[in-house]
């Protein structure tokens, strides 16, 4: 399938890679020479605008850091207008369930689809091609985003109508970061209570207590490490699930305790005698 891809970064590059191996055809903007050589050198094609990615695309995949970020590319610029006339359009993105509506909205004249794709995992699990995909739109638009998501995806899991894989991810970070605050609390506690936090994390993982956000903290070799590698993408993503909760008039209740204590430095602590 011919792919057009905005967005060569951190996780945008594996991903270039898996659809070349899966046999597609990619087009991919890439704004310097760095990327120009990484790009080429997986076996895409390198261009120098969204405009020329978007030329002749079936599928187009734009995956940026922030929302901002593609509502400038998809609405602000002739993005919508330089693709051809039924293609479809994934946002990988972590988002507001709007931007994707908006996007839709401006696109659906040309009969351009608009699927929202949010992911979880990082770079290792795209190139195992097992990275988590919530995808959200049409039967018809999530079964061809699927043919050339699972080029790097499983699972790819459809979870409803446009929107929503953006809601089911923003649900996942607000749990993720949580589950963070808990795993402070835990330590804090292991603490004073005499143990080193490095031989805690170590033992956590095999235990009753075990989970993902346990393992990943452990892997780092302390809350405050993991903080530093992940927070920012975190807090990016919780602005975003507390500006939705406001706009429905609603709060994130116990979970927002355990987030503030997940994304906050950790103050030292006496361990006892």
């Amino acid at each position: 399938m011919r792919v057009g891809f905005v967005g060569a970064g951190r996780m945008g590059k594996p991903m270039i890679a898996r659809l070349v191996d899966a046999g597609h055809t990619v087009r991919t903007l890439a704004r310097n020479a760095d990327a120009h050589e990484v790009v080429a050198a997986v076996g895409a094609t390198p261009v120098a605008s969204a405009t020329e990615a978007a030329h002749g695309a079936e599928v187009l995949i734009v995956c940026v850091f922030s929302d901002d970020q593609v509502r400038e590319i998809c609405l602000e610029g002739t993005l919508l207008t330089d693709l051809p006339a039924g293609a479809l359009v994934v946002l990988h993105t972590t988002g507001s369930p709007e931007t994707a509506v908006a996007v839709a909205t401006a696109a659906a004249h040309r009969g351009i689809g608009v699927v929202d794709a949010p992911v979880s995992g990082g770079p290792h699990d795209i190139a195992a091609g097992t990275l988590t995909v919530f995808l959200g739109g049409s039967d018809s638009d999530s079964r061809l985003a699927t043919e050339v998501l699972g080029a790097y995806g499983d699972p790819v899991l459809h979870v409803g109508g446009l929107g929503d894989g953006q809601r089911v991810k923003l649900v996942n970070n607000v749990l993720f970061a949580a589950q963070i605050g808990l795993v402070a609390e835990a330590v804090r506690l292991g603490t004073l209570l005499g143990l080193s936090e490095p031989a805690l994390l170590a033992a956590l993982p095999h235990a009753s207590s075990g989970g993902n956000a346990v393992t990943r903290i452990a892997g780092r070799g302390s809350v405050d490490l993991f903080r530093a590698t992940g927070g920012e993408f975190l807090r990016k993503d919780i602005a975003v699930a507390g500006a939705v909760a406001d706009a429905l008039g609603a709060d994130l209740g116990l979970l927002e305790t355990a987030i503030r204590t997940g994304l906050t430095p950790s103050t030292p602590v006496t361990p006892s005698s």
